[in-house]
């Protein structure tokens, strides 16, 4: 119920701004609004101050919403009120009016992401987890333990200059995140500069990301290297009748070594558990491999035999599981800006996503993304559930977000979307008239079809992703 609740709550905020930047430049450049819906079909409330007024509309279907204003292409309009009909206004005030709804998102992710910033919300600290083997990371020479305080960007993935110019500082997991981010689009390479209570002290580190293949999924910071962050590997809980369990693991033992090597972390404890079926975990010939582990409990060591059970993952391969809950809560930080700075800050943010959804859009027609990162209404409304439970800053920061991709998806010179009617308008303005009727209704034709494909694709990837398959 929260799922669906908050999801609804999302479109509603969206669909009514959207809708409201519409209508308010339309009002200010002197068209008659006939009336403003958010929701599609039977209509649940309405209300009408007089017959000249606009009809404010909520109907059942609340996925969408639309501004109905005067046109002499849709209606008979007297004389006396052409010049307050849509079509009969400027093209650069038509312009306007069409630009205002994606402006309106704009806007409205500014505000939501300097009002996450300045609300706050407790983030894990900047403190990394082992890296996975093989990625960059490792290859950069990162531990367990050490805290990034600052990312440095080198374009074009060289290492040279001087790292403190550009440097951007760290507090939390979340921070760093966004940083890798932009720098794996932009194929840079990256400097840390890494505190001095890490296990190795004060240092940089070099983090090449050039050679990543640009692609922001569910994965892509599991390809960078980092799993997570830092967390003791401590055992929280043993489920009954699991591999942990019958090796006499109790919640609250600390991993100290496995097979002789030491255990810096839960992530490189979980790393080889995974890693314990023989075989390479492939086919059903792997088993799991017997481990000893060396365990302190009550200011005391224990040696204990344990046995991972093979079983087979979301991607195929087998891999060893113990059933139990592995590593401590990490280290938090309470991020939070003043208010003047988080207008900035939500200022930057926006553009930034702007600018990088964008991209994404740009890789995934030329071949460079894959399309699987399209997400649909199931994806969203899973989104929208569950950063509610994670409070106000982290649902704030889910509207703007979605808040941008309105703003960006809207721009698309696509026929049924603004950015297809600003394209109308530029072919007036170089034309010196607008497109025939019969071109026009060619176009909105394959806008339809195309818009449905688009659908389809991206609600296809939600069913992919909530069967495991994407």
């Amino acid at each position: 119920m929260t799922t669906l609740l908050s999801f609804l709550l999302t479109i509603a905020v969206l669909v009514t701004v959207h809708e409201w930047g519409h209508y308010r430049m339309a009002r200010a450049c002197g068209v008659r609004v006939l009336r403003f819906s958010v929701g599609f079909g039977p209509v649940l409330l309405r209300r009408q101050a007089h017959p000249e007024a606009t009809e404010w509309v909520l109907c059942a279907l609340p996925l969408g919403g639309y501004v109905r204003m005067l046109d002499t292409r849709e209606d008979e309009v007297p004389p006396a009120q052409r010049e307050v009909a849509f079509d009969q206004r400027p093209l650069f005030q038509r312009s306007l009016i069409v630009a205002a709804g994606p402006l309106a998102n704009l806007v409205l992710a500014v505000l939501l992401y300097g009002a996450a910033a300045w609300w706050g919300s407790q983030e894990p600290v900047a403190r990394l987890a082992t890296p996975v083997a093989g990625t960059p990371a490792e290859r950069a020479g990162l531990q367990a333990g050490d805290r990034v305080v600052a990312v440095c960007e080198a374009p074009g993935g060289s290492f040279s200059g001087d790292p403190a110019q550009g440097c951007r500082p760290i507090e939390s997991m979340g921070q760093l995140h966004w940083q890798l981010t932009r720098a794996a689009l932009d194929r840079s390479a990256v400097t840390l500069e890494l505190a001095g209570d890490g296990p190795s002290g004060a240092r940089r580190a070099k983090l090449n990301l050039t050679a990543l293949d640009g692609e922001v999924d569910e994965q892509f910071m599991r390809r960078v290297g980092l799993s997570g962050p830092y967390s003791e590997p401590v055992i929280q809980r043993v489920m009954e009748g699991g591999a942990a369990r019958e090796a006499g693991v109790l919640a609250g033992d600390r991993v100290v070594a496995v097979d002789g090597m030491p255990v810096r972390d839960a992530a490189a404890l979980r790393e080889r558990i995974r890693g314990s079926v023989s075989g390479g975990g492939t086919g059903d010939a792997g088993a799991p491999v017997v481990q000893r582990w060396r365990v302190q409990r009550d200011g005391r060591e224990l040696e204990l035999e344990v046995r991972p059970r093979a079983v087979k993952s979301s991607d195929g391969p087998r891999i060893g599981r113990v059933e139990a809950a592995i590593g401590s809560v990490p280290e938090t930080v309470f991020v939070r800006k003043g208010a003047l700075e988080a207008i900035g800050h939500g200022a930057a943010q926006s553009l930034e996503m702007s600018w990088l959804t964008v991209r994404m859009i740009g890789r995934m027609l030329i071949g460079e993304a894959s399309v699987r990162q399209l997400s649909g209404p199931l994806t969203i409304a899973d989104a929208a559930g569950q950063s509610v439970q994670r409070g106000a800053a982290q649902y704030l920061g889910f509207l703007a977000l979605v808040s941008i991709s309105l703003f960006v998806l809207n721009l698309i010179p696509l026929p049924m979307l603004d950015g297809g009617h600003l394209m109308y308008h530029l072919f007036e303005a170089v034309t010196g008239r607008p497109p025939s009727d019969v071109w026009l209704e060619r176009l909105q034709r394959v806008g339809m079809v195309l818009l449905l494909m688009l659908m389809a694709l991206a609600l296809t990837n939600d069913v992919l992703r909530l069967l495991g398959l994407n």
